[in-house]
């Protein structure tokens, strides 16, 4: 897991290393000052002249400043170390999530995976600047300290290794105790963003029924969940600080009064009073860094399991990847599914598709439709190689889609969803997804084809209108549109059309399929429609029911022979008639 995490330094691995040096240094700087106290107490009880005080003075002042200056620089190295791996984490969390197939991303909630990228990168961004400060300096420090009071204090010294076994004992019983506390509530924290994302993606369902309480009271169930497992684990971990307070405060006062009942007793001659005055000091410096340990032991603690969440993205590997000497061209728009089956998931008990034979020429245009449920979606996700087939085989431009590189066979193929993303941006900004290079003239053009170009123009900033996130100050039929413009910009050998021009009107609609058909004669064309008038001009239509193709033909052809599509093409002009009527 660590091995995962630390992958992610790369150009920061310098000022990692840097950091502990530089703490080291200021360790030590500190530690001697004490000791040259301790020679300046006794100096003055001896009755040293001025000259000796002003030599004393000078060289503790330059050790301090010194100290500070490695304990300033040391800040800086560890905090552009920090920021860097939670930087690159992020970036890296990222990556690997563009290379998800669906597949793996099924296994993720959206919510636990911005939860990771945030919550959790912050958690370990914070352990790591711990962990190369203070886990470093609390332990040299407490070597240190203890040398140097073994040196002034001799066996009076042994005091303080007394209480490492009790924090020690009750460090394991905070950790053991709170580790399943922050296991369960990072798992909640995934479910309160899924209930945030959820409520402000649907937040115009919610208000058409006045639902805002109901909203109100699921998140605060959650948030309060969340509250309850944090304050469980905190109640359990702040008992590390009366520990570390009560060990502090018993060697304090055992080393006061044991010290000066020798100095007294002794005369100064076992342990005089600069002697005991730095015990005091080398006491109180190994205490706040074990204090200053338990409190790196108790991020550790929490980090470590935002570490593992991280760590499991991290060595998530996608179940697509290009073959070893993939096909880099695809020849043509040709499609053919021979003996295909597939499910989603291997333990599934039914599949999704069962026994797809097709074959379809390049250039043909073909219709789909069907009721809901019937894997329409399911059967044109395969040749792009969303997903792999689970029997038979997918064939594009006449190689099996397997056989590409990802890159070429996808963006040989366009995609419009009835539900579409448009980005933060521009217009042009989202239209020149589908071609980067394309010129304004192209955009126009494409926005033409689309019916887009009209609506766009009465934009005041025209095709330079901001685009809200997800597209919200569009209407969904503006959306749609804008979608197949950027996908005419593509000029793909296969462009798939998955129901989306539901949200356009028939005649939009009809302008839409006659400008494809002459913009890209050559291309592939597949409709997915739940209106028949959308596929009617087809070369061929092919019907599903339950994962399989029941019919194909022309509209003539399945108007006679298929009970399905008639049933459907005479309901939905039935009804048309009706509420002409």
């Amino acid at each position: 897991m660590f091995k995962t995490i630390l992958k992610s330094l790369r150009e920061y691995k310098r000022p990692s290393i840097a950091t502990p040096l530089l703490v080291s240094c200021e360790v030590v700087l500190e530690c001697i000052i004490p000791f040259l106290i301790a020679d300046l107490v006794n100096a003055v009880k001896a009755g040293a002249p001025m000259s000796t005080l002003w030599t004393y003075g000078g060289i503790l002042t330059a050790m301090a400043l010194l100290s500070l200056a490695f304990g300033t620089w040391a800040g800086f190295t560890c905090a552009t170390a920090s920021c860097g791996l939670a930087r690159n984490l992020r970036h890296d969390l990222f990556h690997s999530v563009q290379g998800y197939s669906f597949e793996n991303i099924d296994r993720f909630m959206t919510s636990s995976l911005v939860t990771r990228m945030t919550t959790d990168v912050g958690n370990v961004q914070m352990a790591y600047m711990m962990i190369i400060r203070t886990a470093i300096r609390s332990p040299l420090m407490l070597v240190f300290a203890f040398f140097m009071a073994f040196r002034m204090g001799g066996s009076m010294a042994w005091i303080f290794l007394f209480v490492i076994p009790v924090l020690g004992t009750g460090l394991f019983l905070v950790a053991r105790s709170a580790m399943p506390l922050f296991r369960r509530v990072f798992k909640k924290y995934d479910n309160l963003n899924g209930s945030i994302q959820e409520n402000i993606k649907g937040m115009r369902v919610v208000k058409s029924f006045v639902r805002e309480e109901y909203e109100q009271k699921k998140f605060d169930r959650t948030a309060e969940e969340v509250c309850a497992d944090f304050t469980r684990a905190e109640r359990i971990v702040v008992l590390n600080n009366p520990l570390m307070q009560f060990c502090l405060y018993a060697v304090m006062v055992f080393t006061l009064s044991y010290g000066s009942y020798t100095v007294i007793t002794t005369n100064g001659l076992a342990l005089d009073v600069g002697q005991l005055s730095a015990l005091l000091t080398y006491g109180f410096m190994m205490l706040s860094s074990l204090m200053m340990l338990s409190m790196v032991f108790v991020m550790i603690t929490m980090a470590g399991e935002s570490a593992k969440r991280i760590t499991e993205v991290l060595n998530e590997t996608s179940t697509l990847k290009s073959p070893a000497n993939a096909v880099t061209a695809v020849a043509d728009g040709s499609i053919e599914f021979d003996g295909v089956t597939f499910k989603y998931a291997q333990k599934a008990k039914r599949p999704v598709l069962e026994d797809i034979n097709l074959s379809i020429r390049s250039g043909e245009t073909i219709g789909i439709i069907g009721g809901t449920g019937s894997s329409k979606s399911s059967l044109i996700q395969l040749i792009s190689r969303l997903y792999d087939v689970t029997e038979g085989a997918v064939r594009v431009g006449g190689v099996d889609v397997r056989e590409y590189d990802l890159d070429t066979l996808r963006n040989a193929v366009a995609v419009v969803l009835q539900k579409n993303m448009l980005f933060s941006g521009t217009i042009k900004e989202n239209l020149r997804w589908g071609n980067p290079d394309a010129t304004d003239e192209e955009l126009v053009e494409a926005c033409k084809l689309a019916c887009a170009d009209e609506f766009v123009r009465t934009f005041p900033d025209g095709y330079d209108t901001y685009i809200e996130q997800g597209g919200t100050n569009v209407s969904g039929g503006q959306k749609q549109r804008l979608c197949i413009a950027r996908a005419l910009l593509k000029k793909p050998k296969i462009l798939i059309l998955d129901d989306s021009t539901s949200a356009v009107d028939t005649k939009t609609d009809a302008h839409i399929r006659r400008a494809m058909r002459e913009f890209i004669p050559t291309t592939t064309k597949i409709i997915i429609a739940q209106r028949t008038a959308s596929v009617e001009d087809a070369d061929r239509i092919l019907v599903m029911e339950g994962g399989r193709i029941v019919a194909v033909g022309n509209h003539r052809e399945l108007m006679a022979s298929c009970d399905i599509y008639r049933e459907i093409y005479h309901s939905q002009n039935t009804a048309g008639k009706e509420a002409a009527e």
